[in-house]
């Protein structure tokens, strides 16, 4: 697996990051087992959140964290997101990285993002909490995850550090920035910008887009991959998969990386068999053309 730059950051990262939403119910074994093989297999970067599990999946995760490995492991956690609204506050942000860092049982955190746009942000709260965390050294870098470019902007503004990484959901069924793109001046569903146009932006900006759920359709309505509402699109992928000799979940993660945005896909899986399925699409390279089939096969048009 090859490395890119987070952002502006100088920090190389993995291209696949690996997800963590999933992993609380794992014991010691197994959780320190699913870190080994995400390592060796070169994905060290770990993706985290608050709320993952009421703070289990920290918890549980910090059994595989020793002082060796922690200088090889990247950890990304994420904060805003509380029952019933969201925070952006000082004192909340401040509390959930302080309970992030207490369940993780690590004194710094590689990345920060703010999970949900919070509808009540005041940029300047915000820049004063990524202060405090540089000046004490519990937070290395900042993004955001979900927003869009004003968003990013009016955050920006207020901010001493650049944002490096945006997290959205992206895939193969879930491509509206791709669409918008294409379908440009046109009066059909796919011209509809319900995102301010955020990937090029990202791109001019060099932020980098994390996708989530990459294997998912609609809002975590299930995985596409041999589901039989989408048989066109599977029939595509086992005929490329036979012609790569690689499996659909790899596919999957090679049509996304395939992109010249240099995006960081985020695993969704606490399997191992499938992470690693994942980290390998990162090692196929689809032509333009097979990139292009499998868009049209996920039922998307050309104008």
């Amino acid at each position: 697996m090859y490395n890119i730059e987070l952002g502006k950051s100088g920090l190389s990262v993995p291209t696949v990051a690996v997800g963590c939403m999933r992993i609380g119910a794992k014991s010691e074994k197994e959780i320190c087992s699913f870190v080994d093989t995400a390592m060796s297999a070169g994905a060290c970067f770990f993706d985290h959140a608050d709320i993952y599990g009421g703070g289990g999946c920290e918890e549980v995760f910090s059994k595989a964290i020793t002082p060796s490995r922690r200088e090889k492991m990247i950890i990304q956690t994420k904060c805003g997101i509380r029952s019933g609204f969201f925070d952006f506050s000082y004192d909340h942000i401040v509390s959930s990285v302080e309970g992030s860092l207490r369940r993780l049982g690590t004194d710094y955190i590689d990345v920060l993002l703010l999970h949900r746009p919070d509808a009540l942000m005041e940029p300047d709260e915000v820049a004063r909490a990524f202060d405090y965390f540089r000046e004490k050294g519990m937070v290395r870098h900042f993004g955001v995850s979900n927003q869009n470019p004003y968003q990013i902007k009016l955050l920006q503004n207020s901010l001493s550090v650049p944002l490096v990484a945006n997290q959205l959901q992206f895939g193969i069924m879930h491509s509206s920035m791709i669409q918008t793109g294409i379908n440009v001046n046109m009066y059909n569903e796919s011209a509809t910008v319900r995102d301010g146009g955020v990937l090029d932006f990202c791109r001019l900006e060099s932020i980098t887009i994390q996708p989530w759920s990459p294997l998912q359709y609609g809002f975590f309505e299930g995985c596409f991959i041999d589901c039989e509402r989408f048989p066109e699109l599977n029939r595509v992928m086992d005929t490329l998969c036979e012609k790569y000799n690689t499996t659909k979940t790899s596919l999957a993660f090679a049509w996304i990386l395939r992109h010249p945005a240099k995006m960081q896909p985020v695993t969704g899986t606490s399997n191992e068999k499938r992470l690693l399925e994942c980290i390998r699409g990162s090692e196929i390279s689809l032509s333009r053309e097979d990139w292009y089939e499998i868009y049209r096969a996920a039922g998307n048009i050309l104008p």
